[in-house]
Formats: C-alpha cells, sequence, structure tokens
C-alpha cells in the first residue's frame, strides 16, 4: 500500500496506526480464510459483497406508527426500532430545531429575530418553509463546499519542503460555492470535475471545475524528477478518486494487487491510464467584471507589444527556435550537457515565474510545433525566452538588448487591468501510453494497458470519446452501484454525525457493514430519480422526523446502543473547526458575509508560519480580517492553527470524515485566540447597543443571540452575579471602563458554553 502520510509527529502516527490496522486485519483474514479451506469451504466471492451489487429501490417497509413518519425515510428507521422493540425520540423543541437546521445547511446560527418569526409561525409547514429558505441562501454553497474541498485535498500551497504557494487556487473553491448554491446535478458536478474540458464547447468554469485534481501536491523544488512527481500525481488523482467517488481504497493497488478487494494491480493501471493524458495548465478565468475592462485595455497593449518586438523580430525568432532546438536535445538526450539540461528541468519547474503556473506546461509548450501555439502560448514563450533564454548566445542578446526589451514588456504588461486565473487540466498534445508499475516502480514498465474500468464492475462506455471523459460518465452512471451509495451515505453523515457505513472512505471487504441497508438502497435510488440533485436530498433528510428527534441521550439506551447507530434520537456534534470560528463573527456582528474570492490570513501567532520553510502570514486587515473560515489560507506545511486545534484535516489527503476531538487546548483558543477575544468585545458593545434595561435584560438578550434560547433562572442569575463581581474586581484594578469590560467577560462565557459550539 501507499502511504501519503504528510510529515513530523502527526504524519508519523498516522503511518504507524494504518501499519498496524493492516497487519492485524491481514492476520484476521489469513486466519478466517484458513479456516474455511480445513473445513471444505470456499472463500466468499467478493463480487458478491454488498456494494456491489446494483442499487435496486426497495419498498418502504410497514411501521408501528405511521402517524411519526412525514417521510419514507423514517419508515426505514422506525422499522428498524420496531425490531428493536425501542421508541424514537420526542421532536426536539422549536427553538433547538431551527438552530439545527441553520447550522447543518448554511453553517450559521439564526438571528434572535429569525428564531422569534420563527416560533410565532404556527402553520403547519413553518417548518419546510424555513428549509426551502436556507437551501436559497447564498451561504448554502459555503456551508457545503467545505466538506467537499476536504475530499479534493484542497490547499492554498504545494506541499513538500518548500511548500511553494498557489495564488489562483481559490478560483476552483469560487466555482464550488457557485455550483452548490445552484444546486448543479450531482451527476454532471462530477463529470465536469474529471473531465469538463473534454465536454463539447467547454465554458470556462466547466475547465475551472478540473481545480479538483489540481489540488495534488506538486514539488518544485531543484533537483526534482519531473516525471517521478508527474506519476506520483497521477496515482493521487487515481486514488482520490476511488475515494471520493468509489469509497474504495484502490490506492492499495498501486504496487500488487488489492489484499482485500476484486481490484487487480492491473486494473488500478487501467484507471491510471484513464487519467495519465491529463495536464496541467493555467487559463484565465475571468470573474464578473473583469473581461470587458481586460479586452478594451488588450488592444492597446498588443498595438504597443508589435511596436516594441518588430525591430527585433525576425533575428528574435531565429535566436528563439535555436533556443527551443536546444532544448528539445536536452530532452531527447540527457546527460549531454549540464547546462541545457537544467535549463530544460528549470522550464518545467518554474514556468510563469513560480505563481503556481502549471508544471511541465513550458515543457509541452516547447514540444508543440509553433503552427499549433495558440497566440497566447506564443507570447508567455517569447516572454520566458527573453527572461532566460541568453544561454542560446549571450553576446546576441546582448547586441539586441533583448534584456532591456524584456524589461519593456514587462511594464507594459503591468498596464493591463487584473484578469483572475484558474489553475485547470487539459488533454496532452501527444498522447503517453500507460503500462503497469513493477512493484509500483514507474522506472520497471511491465505490460501496457489502455483505460478501463476494474472488472468487477460494467466497463466504460464505447465511442470515441477521449477516457478521461467515459470515466467521469461511468462514474455517474447506473451501471456504476457505488457512487450514489456513497454520496448519500457522506449526506446523512453530516447531519447524524455517522454514515448509514460508518466507514464513509471505504465500501470494500475491510468496510464496516451498513446499519440500515434497505435505507441506503433507497437512498440512493431516490439520488438518482430525484435527477442527481443534492438540495432535493438535503430537504428530503432534514424535513424527515428522524432527523427532527431531540439529542437527549437516553439512559436505557446507553449500553444497547451507545453511539446512536439505531437513530432512535438526533446526536450532539460539535461544530466543525471553521463553523466554530463563523458562529462566533456571526453572532458578535463581525461576520463578513461577502461569498467567493480569494484566500485571506485570519491573525495567528507568528511561529505558526515561521515552522514551514520561508513561510509568511501577512495578516489581512478590515473585513478580510472576519471573513468565513472557508476562506482561510490553507499553507500545508504549516496549516492556520486555529482550525486544527478543532480537528481540520491533513489536506495531503481526501478526507472522507473529520474526527471530533474534546481537549483543553480548545478551551484555551476559546478564551484566548484574538478573534475570540474581539468577538467576545463586538458582541459585548452588540448588547449594550441593541438592548435596554437592566442587567438579567441584556444578558437575556445576549443569550437569545448566541445559543437560540432565554436562559434558566438559574443561569440568568449566575451570570448576573458574575457581573457585579466583575465590576467589583475590576473596579479595584482601576479599569477604564468597567461597565464595558463586566460585558466582555459576560460574552466571553457565552461563546465559551458547551451549548455554542455544538449543534444539538
Amino acid at each position: 500500500m501507499r502511504y501519503n502520510h504528510g510529515s513530523g509527529i502527526r504524519g508519523e502516527a498516522f503511518m504507524v496506526r494504518r501499519l498496524l490496522t493492516s497487519s492485524v486485519t491481514t492476520c484476521v483474514a489469513w486466519i478466517v480464510l484458513t479456516a474455511s479451506a480445513a473445513h471444505g469451504q470456499s472463500a466468499p466471492d467478493a463480487r458478491d459483497h454488498w456494494s456491489f451489487v446494483p442499487v435496486q429501490r426497495p419498498e418502504p417497509p410497514a411501521v408501528s406508527r405511521p402517524a411519526w413518519v412525514r417521510n419514507a425515510v423514517d419508515r426505514f428507521v422506525l422499522n428498524r426500532l420496531d425490531t428493536e422493540r425501542i421508541a424514537p425520540a420526542p421532536p426536539a423543541d422549536r427553538a433547538t430545531l431551527i438552530r439545527r437546521v441553520s447550522l447543518d445547511l448554511i453553517g450559521l446560527p439564526p438571528t434572535p429575530d429569525e428564531v422569534d418569526a420563527f416560533l410565532a409561525d404556527t402553520s403547519p409547514d413553518a417548518y419546510e418553509r424555513w428549509v426551502d429558505r436556507l437551501l436559497a441562501s447564498p451561504h448554502y454553497g459555503e456551508r457545503w463546499a467545505r466538506p467537499w474541498l476536504d475530499l479534493a485535498r484542497y490547499a492554498d500551497s504545494d506541499g513538500y519542503l518548500t511548500d511553494q504557494l498557489r495564488p489562483f487556487a481559490w478560483r476552483y473553491r469560487h466555482w464550488l460555492v457557485d455550483a452548490l448554491n445552484r444546486d448543479l446535478p450531482f451527476d454532471q458536478f462530477t463529470i465536469e470535475q474529471i473531465a469538463g474540458d473534454l465536454l463539447h464547447d467547454a465554458t470556462v468554469e466547466q475547465k475551472v471545475a478540473t481545480g479538483f485534481h489540481r489540488n495534488t501536491l506538486s514539488n518544485r523544488e531543484g533537483g526534482a524528477d519531473l516525471e517521478e512527481f508527474r506519476v506520483e500525481k497521477v496515482v493521487d488523482r487515481v486514488s482520490t478518486t476511488g475515494t471520493v467517488w468509489l469509497g474504495l481504497t484502490v490506492g492499495c493497488a498501486r504496487c500488487h494487487d488489492h489484499k482485500y478487494d476484486p481490484i487487480a494491480q492491473t486494473e488500478f493501471y487501467q484507471l491510471f491510464a484513464a487519467l495519465n493524458n491529463a495536464c496541467e495548465v493555467n487559463i484565465n478565468a475571468p470573474l464578473l467584471g473583469e473581461r470587458e475592462p481586460y479586452d478594451a485595455a488588450r488592444v492597446t497593449y498588443d498595438k504597443r507589444r508589435r511596436e516594441l518586438l518588430a525591430p527585433v523580430a525576425d533575428k528574435l525568432a531565429a535566436l528563439q527556435a535555436r533556443w527551443e532546438a536546444k532544448l528539445l536535445d536536452a530532452a531527447a538526450n540527457p546527460g549531454q550537457g549540464y547546462t541545457w539540461d537544467r535549463a530544460w528541468e528549470v522550464l518545467g519547474l518554474v514556468w510563469g515565474g513560480g505563481l503556481g503556473e502549471g508544471q511541465l506546461e513550458g515543457q509541452r509548450i516547447v514540444q508543440l510545433e509553433p503552427a499549433r501555439r495558440t497566440q497566447v502560448q506564443k507570447d508567455r514563450l517569447l516572454d520566458y525566452f527573453l527572461k532566460s533564454g541568453s544561454i542560446v548566445d549571450d553576446k546576441a542578446f546582448s547586441e539586441l538588448k533583448l534584456g532591456e526589451l524584456h524589461s519593456k514588456l514587462e511594464k507594459l504588461k503591468a498596464t493591463l487591468p487584473k484578469m483572475t486565473r484558474a489553475q485547470t487540466l487539459e488533454a496532452s498534445y501527444v498522447p503517453r501510453k500507460t503500462h503497469v508499475h513493477l512493484r509500483g516502480n514507474f522506472r520497471s514498465p511491465g505490460d501496457e494497458v489502455v483505460a478501463q474500468t476494474p472488472s468487477l464492475f460494467e466497463p466504460l462506455p464505447t465511442g470515441d470519446e477521449p477516457a478521461r471523459l467515459k470515466l467521469a460518465r461511468w462514474l455517474v452512471s447506473r451501471r456504476n452501484p457505488l457512487t450514489a451509495r456513497v454520496t448519500v451515505n457522506r449526506m446523512w453523515q453530516a447531519f447524524f454525525g455517522r454514515g448509514l457505513v460508518l466507514s464513509s472512505d471505504d465500501f470494500g471487504i475491510r468496510g464496516a457493514r451498513p446499519s440500515h441497508p434497505r435505507l441506503l438502497d433507497w437512498l440512493a435510488a431516490e439520488f438518482m430519480d430525484r435527477d442527481w440533485s443534492v438540495k432535493r436530498m438535503h430537504r428530503l433528510i432534514v424535513t424527515s422526523a428522524t432527523y427532527r428527534q431531540a439529542s437527549t441521550v437516553r439512559p436505557e439506551l446507553q449500553t444497547r446502543d451507545p453511539d446512536n447507530r439505531l437513530l432512535a434520537r438526533q446526536s450532539r456534534l460539535r461544530l466543525p473547526a471553521e463553523h466554530v470560528r463563523d458562529a462566533s463573527l456571526a453572532v458578535s456582528g463581525l461576520l463578513e458575509t461577502r461569498v467567493g474570492g480569494p484566500s485571506v490570513h485570519p491573525p495567528q501567532p507568528d511561529a505558526v508560519s515561521e515552522a514551514g520553510f520561508d513561510n509568511k502570514w501577512p495578516t489581512s486587515e478590515g473585513a478580510d480580517r472576519y471573513r468565513r473560515g472557508l476562506y482561510t489560507f490553507i499553507q500545508r506545511t504549516s496549516p492556520f492553527a486555529q482550525s486544527i486545534i478543532f480537528d481540520a484535516p491533513d489536506p495531503t489527503l481526501p478526507c472522507a470524515r473529520r474526527e471530533r476531538s474534546n481537549t483543553p487546548l480548545q478551551a484555551l483558543t476559546l478564551l484566548n485566540d484574538p478573534v475570540f477575544f474581539e468577538a467576545a468585545q463586538a458582541l459585548a458593545r452588540r448588547a449594550l447597543r441593541e438592548q435596554q434595561g437592566t442587567a438579567a435584560q441584556r444578558i437575556d438578550y445576549a443569550f437569545r443571540v448566541c445559543v437560540g434560547r432565554s436562559p434558566t433562572a438559574t443561569e440568568s442569575d449566575r451570570l448576573v452575579t458574575y457581573h457585579h463581581r466583575q465590576e467589583d474586581i475590576l473596579r479595584n484594578e482601576s479599569i477604564e471602563d468597567v461597565h464595558f469590560e463586566a460585558w466582555v467577560g459576560i460574552c466571553g462565557i457565552l461563546l465559551n458554553l458547551d451549548e455554542f459550539i455544538t449543534r444539538e
């Protein structure tokens, strides 16, 4: 198996856990198979495994309490509870319910006015209308982009030692939020991310979607073997595709046949072949309002550029042709001359001035016949030659004053209005052949293979479409038994804390069995029949009686069902890392609600970024300081510390299920991190400004702002007493604004409540 486990203590611990788990499971599997053989039994056929058989819609079963049922989901859940002779929990109170569904659908708590309006609405469909409002919110896409970015192993830097920045990575995230908000059907959502560039008349946005697979690690260090790390990227893309859409550990078949699932090593490289001809390229991907001023200025720019190049055009073309020939000779005959070998290597490593451009893109343009190059490619190659090509003939460069010409062109380029770019994939100009890598070593090629699915599944569609597009279409076809099951299971996991299949990243032989197999298949069939609409599935789940149950732990089930697999209640869930911060900013009034755009750098200690190689953390100012956690810059070697403390995943690997821990460090962060202190101050100002009256009345208001309910009499009395004591203490310390600072203390308490950072 391949372990891409990051670096440092955390990575080593991860590797040890995986190795130990693998070793134990291997021993157990060997014992089972040996015992079966000893008793004359054949080993079970892995192809009959529950997740590999086609999805068929089961009929919702009869139940003992039909009045409890709100939709078909409830029939499957209640039928299982009937079997166990367990009654479902009563419904959550309405204040809890509106806060729960708001946090689940948009990741933000409701305002007191919204809670009051919902409680006052006694119409039978009040809850359903509130759900529809949340589904239509622009913040819906932000909420659901984060778990998908976990799967996409999104980051704003390369990884590896130098961990260079990717200034355009955020453009994929921008597309993602928009796609989720407009409920792009999941089948099209999949196709565009795998092969959007290959669609007929592909739009810029469909090309931007392929940024999903540009989130691989990338090594731009000097001396890196470019082909080795290109292969590593393709391996990662295959493994990630397997995790995200198939829920299978296909990466385990890189070096040998999979030890548990029916996936041969040859079949891994057939999947590899489908992605092997995707090349990295950055494109112009303007946002609203960028295209028109750019195109207008481009006319003057092109005219002036031609004027600057005209006096030396012929000699420059001949000189560049010699340079390109030398580079191609070095590529075909490595080891003949260090200078040109290095020039060829650097062309692949730092093309575009180290601005996160597609690795190997410069090499690909040089390898392309001049007549087939676009004008953009010609211009960019010429600019690079003027900057780096003097090795071909330093004297001619000086005589033609090409260094001076390059400077003039760069100044001219700076006059163009900003144009956002995006990291994308496109088909290789020259198709690559794919071979099995013996023992996983790309330097030891075995048999040649062509793109195909594992024999366990239906084959790829026939026809003339590129293999990558065929793979994308197959992933979301009804002939594939896994994608719909895997996807609805992650939906269920988001709303209940655990999936119907606990191992949401492994539906294979080693994975967990579903707690409600018929419900899982019904949801999968429903997902496909509802035109792969994610919003419609989310609405179905959150309007069920199962979802609306109270989350109170039931003593009689503590031993029978401690993990709530039977769904006899809702689950209490600590908010995800980003939402803890978002909720604090929202209730304080500091939250900047602008949707989309580049990543930002909230305040954090300098020591965090300094732990990486030459990493910098330029703290954002103004409104950017208070943007949602979704937009926080992710540096792979020194990720945002606050997110890591609250269990944000390792951005080097796809993560299908976040862990939820409860540690003293989290409490200390809530008390001392600058953002939470600023939020407490802003919340204090809000309470003093928006609510007049006694301390108890203001405490009631602040309580409702934070947790959606009024405090109990005991809670109110304790906070009033605390307020008076704080004022006495602060007076003795000669604090200037005793009244305000006492309220900051109260608000700090509210933002540190378990109830505040928990979805009930």
